[in-house]
């Protein structure tokens, strides 16, 4: 599909640090999250090359690495053939067919290209610093999903300290976005079936991509992730090898311990059989970094301020998904049991659309906080919310919960029915309030947000201060 989605932001802060002379940008995210289409898209107007680190494998050499670069630069420069010994060789080789025009010169994957080689960094900086900063309209973009690599190397490196002019954090589409692009390529279903596919791919571009509208969304779900060699069956292993290698067992463990709900780091520990120690928070942190978990803060409803305990949520839509569904039935996958099957019988699918869901709208609270009316700069503090029982205060959990400057809580529950959701909801809230612990003075509000039919009574009842129907985003007013 020709047209661009989104992404207006950060186009906009590539093209205003391009005006104001040679730069260094470096931009981050998850696997499939789009990067590369983004720096694309922005070099489309100007003199744009491109170079992109090979994936790892046991038996790549620093020398294969720089075998690769010097291949593109033949290719795109139309040179002669060439081989390169060192780094600053190779970054210089590229230097001789700079010129004095806009031109935006694109590292992509670079922790890939860097692999085996610790004076990379420093060579770069070099190049930077004698040479490519000597042009007036070089921009020098550095893009890898390798996160923790970049934070460590790149924007923590104290060779590169003062010389980067932007960072970008990639993030997915939004909600809205990924409606946009499922509409304009002409998907086709139910309100719940649009949901249904966000629920396993999320707002990840390239997951979306895969989705064939000349079949049926039940289709498109078996042939991406029941079919033997299936997009969605190989993307689980591809995603940990090639980011984490040799460590990619523990990530794994974090993520099957993450996918049955959010977990405090103690809770992680517990599930996972660890003792204390820094280690775990090294790899949660990365997790968190490459945009497959997300870290929220639990805060004091006195003072506002974020405590010490910290939920963690597997906010991935793919991998909560395969670990749940595609990876039990790997031996049936793989013998092809589902190849010739007329349906795919997803047991409990109801009950992981709606986890599912929650992950999407936790994944999207601007549009969550526009349809209340909630001003970011009105809030104190926006998480879900988990109080733990002691012998004064029972445990509850929030799905979502708001604090306001004006000492109002907005509490907001997910809800998600096959059939019209009725009064019973009301009983749910209530329980939860009644539980939440909170200071004097302080108000507690209840927010519906659901997908599904309201019952007449309960719209009779008038509960809620809010009711959200998430199917209003399918069918915007005109």
């Amino acid at each position: 599909m020709s047209k661009f989605i989104g992404r207006k932001k950060e186009l906009e802060k590539l093209r205003d640090i391009a005006k104001k002379g040679s730069n260094l940008v470096v931009i981050r995210g998850r696997r499939r999250v789009g990067k590369s289409h983004l720096v694309k898209e922005h070099g489309k107007s100007v003199r744009f090359l491109e170079f992109s680190g090979l994936a790892p494998d046991k038996d790549m050499t620093a020398q294969d690495q720089r075998d690769h670069f010097a291949n593109q630069l033949v290719h795109q420069l139309k040179m002669a053939p060439c081989t390169f010994k060192d780094w600053y060789d190779a970054f210089v080789g590229l230097a001789q067919y700079l010129d004095t025009g806009p031109t935006v010169i694109f590292f992509d994957e670079i922790s890939w290209m860097a692999q085996d080689d610790p004076t990379f960094i420093p060579k770069l900086k070099d190049w930077w610093d004698r040479i490519v900063h000597q042009y007036p309209r070089i921009q020098l973009i550095l893009c890898g999903s390798v996160s923790l690599w970049i934070e460590e190397n790149i924007i923590k490196s104290t060779a590169l300290f003062g010389r980067i002019s932007l960072v970008i954090h990639l993030e997915e589409w939004s909600l809205l976005e990924s409606l946009e692009y499922l509409k304009a390529i002409g998907f086709k279903g139910a309100d719940q079936d649009f949901f249904r596919l966000l629920s396993i791919t999320g707002g990840i571009p390239w997951y979306l991509a895969q989705i064939n509208t000349d079949f049926l969304l039940e289709d498109n779900i078996k042939r991406l992730c029941f079919a033997k060699n299936g997009l969605f069956v190989q993307e689980f292993d591809r995603i940990f090898n090639d980011l984490y290698q040799g460590d990619s067992p523990i990530y794994k463990k974090i993520i099957y311990a993450l996918e049955g709900g959010m977990k405090t780091l103690e809770g992680l520990r517990q599930a996972l059989g660890y003792d204390h120690g820094g280690f775990l928070n090294r790899y949660i942190e990365n997790l968190c970094l490459s945009g497959f978990v997300t870290k929220h803060r639990l805060w004091s409803f006195k003072t506002g301020k974020s405590g010490k305990q910290s939920l963690y949520r597997l906010s991935d839509h793919y991998l909560r998904f395969y670990v749940k569904y595609i990876e039990p039935n790997l031996e049936k996958i793989n013998k092809g049991d589902f190849e010739h099957s007329p349906s795919i019988a997803i047991p409990n699918w109801h009950g992981i659309l709606g986890i599912q869901l929650e992950n999407l709208l936790l994944n999207n609270r601007p549009l969550l906080l526009a349809k209340l009316g909630v001003g970011f700069d009105s809030i104190v503090a926006d998480n879900p919310y988990l109080q733990k029982g002691t012998k004064k205060i029972e445990g509850c959990q929030i799905d979502y919960l708001i604090q306001t400057k004006l000492q109002t809580l907005l509490v907001c529950e997910f809800k998600l029915n096959k059939r019209t959701i009725g009064v019973e909801v009301i009983d749910e809230m209530q329980e939860k309030l009644r539980r939440l612990s909170i200071p004097r003075g302080f108000g507690k509000v209840p927010v519906l947000v659901h997908m599904g039919d309201l019952s007449d009574d309960l719209l009779e009842r008038g509960y809620f201060y809010r009711t959200i129907d998430l199917r209003d985003w399918l069918h915007p007013p005109c």
